[in-house]
């Protein structure tokens, strides 16, 4: 529910507050008193585009705030969402600045405008939601009967639905690239067959190479090998057994100095490090010869190797066996291709068996609402001067769709001739108008949205139709806040808080006021509004009538 509205500095308003009623509102005043400007100045925090040329004083920055007492539960889950503030109030500010930067806030948090609009459709009605215009807009009828009817499996119909799609978008997605894939196959499977057929192993290439090195220099290492194990163990006089006497030589005289046995024992280690690597080189020596036939052997699978490395642009054998595994990969997805394919269908037929037989469900719900609908709609425009006009919902199987597979048309005929058409396309500006009015009273029951607001619904109606138009909202107004311009005087008759707007001139300048009238002054400006600036008795009691 909106509480008060402050606007500083927009259009011809300077600085005005207006405390709204939690019922109905009605908003009356001279034509071009800037009525429709204080509906200018609230869509600013419902997300519109701004206009710096609305600045009253160009100089300085309007500000357009909003006070909402908060008992939506859909308004907090969208705070709680989007980390702004839960409290009681939610206020939502709007700055246009003198360069035309505009900002938003709510409850002092900065927002962008789109946040500012996605929330704003939980707070108020402003011609968005519900706009004559949209009457002939199939997704306006659908939200309307669906508002009334609350098909219970409409949820879960779209969730099924959102899969549905996905498995067809997938099916495309794969019978699209099976041409691709087949033409690809054939030599995809060449090129695996050929990597099969070669097996290489890991590292395969790399140990080759290190084993050639070994066996074309076999001669040399083991000559190299043989003469070292000579010195060390062989020779007149080996190194070994050199390292022998030494030792023990220092042994002798390990008595006579302290540091002399730390180094006699280095030195035994030294031996016996020695002893090891002589026998290290005599094993080594004998797993060396040379081997010709072998030397053939690895120079040919070498060479195979080097080859399949120039084909596919690697430089290892770990990435030739990758090229391998990803080759195996997509001759192995084509094959299965078609299993996958026919496995896709069979879940396209189960979800598509499903979500018939929910649509179903959710038409039989649309039906029943139908008929309820078209007689109280019907009622309601007999009762706001449309006797002969007659509404009916038209309900046709159609194609799956979001929302179930039916296409929903509200017909009309405003002269019972029994030949109904789109309403959009038959119906006049002011039977639109009633009409809306007639579906919102009956749809506004059925959501959650505590504040709608009328520009001057009652075009084109007056005497008995408008009474019949105010008792409407008078009626509308026990379960929602309702905001009304009117010129017409049986509303504001009706009103539980009555607001006159007219422009002040001070200072040469014209600026647009609000006052909340007493209930005196309300019967004065209701006998204004019926008989002119000089209201006759008759009006004044007229009025007091429409008061009481």
């Amino acid at each position: 529910m909106l509480q008060r509205l402050i606007i500083k500095n927009y259009a011809i308003i300077d600085h005005l507050e207006v405390d709204f009623s939690g019922n109905l509102n009605v908003i009356t005043g001279e034509t071009g008193a800037g009525k429709s400007i204080l509906l200018g100045a609230l869509s600013l925090i419902l997300g519109e585009r701004a206009d710096p040329g609305v600045l009253f004083n160009k100089a300085d920055k309007c500000i357009v705030e909003g006070i909402f007492l908060l008992k939506n539960k859909q308004v907090s889950e969208f705070l709680h969402a989007h980390e702004l503030d839960v409290e009681d109030q939610l206020i939502i500010r709007r700055e246009i600045s003198a360069a035309g930067k505009s900002r938003a806030f709510v409850n002092d948090t900065p927002v962008n405008i789109s946040q500012l609009a996605a929330l704003s459709q939980f707070l108020v009605d402003l011609h968005q939601q519900f706009d004559t215009l949209e009457l002939g807009n199939a997704e306006f009828q659908r939200e309307v009967i669906d508002a009334l009817a609350k098909p219970a499996a409409l949820q879960q119909y779209q969730q099924l639905y959102h899969q549905y799609i996905q498995v067809q978008k997938k099916y495309k997605e794969l019978f699209d690239s099976r041409d691709v894939a087949n033409k690809e196959l054939d030599y995809n499977k060449f090129l695996l067959d050929e990597l099969t057929e070669a097996d290489f192993k890991e590292n395969e290439i790399e140990d080759l190479d290190n084993e050639l090195q070994v066996l074309s220099h076999a001669e040399e290492i083991k000559n190299t090998l043989s003469r070292v194990y000579f010195q060390l163990k062989e020779d007149e006089q080996p190194l070994l057994q050199q390292l022998k006497q030494m030792q023990s030589s220092l042994q002798t005289i390990s008595n006579y100095h302290k540091d002399v046995p730390a180094v006699a024992e280095r030195m035994q280690s030294l031996y016996i490090e020695l002893q090891d690597i002589a026998g290290d080189i005599d094993r080594i020596s004998d797993q060396v010869h040379f081997d010709g036939a072998r030397i053939e052997q690895v120079n040919e699978r070498m060479a195979m190797g080097y080859r399949f490395f120039k084909k596919h642009g690697v430089q290892t054998t770990a990435e030739l066996l990758e090229i391998k595994a990803n080759l195996e990969q997509k001759v192995s997805s084509v094959l299965n291709l078609d299993d996958q394919l026919a496995e896709l269908e069979q879940q396209q037929a189960e979800l598509k068996a499903r979500l018939l037989e929910l649509a179903a469900g959710i038409t039989a719900a649309r039906v029943g609402a139908a008929q309820p609908f078209e007689k109280k709609v019907n009622e309601l425009l007999a009762q706001v001067g449309m006797p002969n006009a007659r509404m009916k919902v038209d309900i046709v199987n159609g194609e799956l769709n979001e929302y179930g597979q039916d296409t929903i048309d509200l017909l009309f005929d405003a002269n019972k001739s029994n030949m109904f058409a789109p309403v959009g396309k038959v119906a006049s500006g002011g039977e639109l108008s009633r009409i809306m009015l007639c579906v919102k009273s009956l749809v506004a029951k059925s959501v959650d949205l505590p504040t709608l607001i009328f520009d001057e619904i009652d075009t084109g109606i007056s005497g008995e139709a408008a009474k019949q138009v105010g008792i409407i909202l008078k009626d509308l107004a026990r379960e929602h806040q309702i905001i009304c311009i009117t010129h017409q005087p049986q509303i504001a008759g009706k009103a539980d808080a009555h607001y006159f707007v007219y422009k002040d001139a001070a200072a040469d300048k014209v600026r647009t006021s609000v006052r909340l009238l007493s209930l005196e002054e309300r019967i004065s400006k209701i006998a204004q509004m019926l008989s002119g600036e000089k209201p006759t008795a008759a009006a004044l009691e007229n009025a007091r009538e429409m008061v009481r």
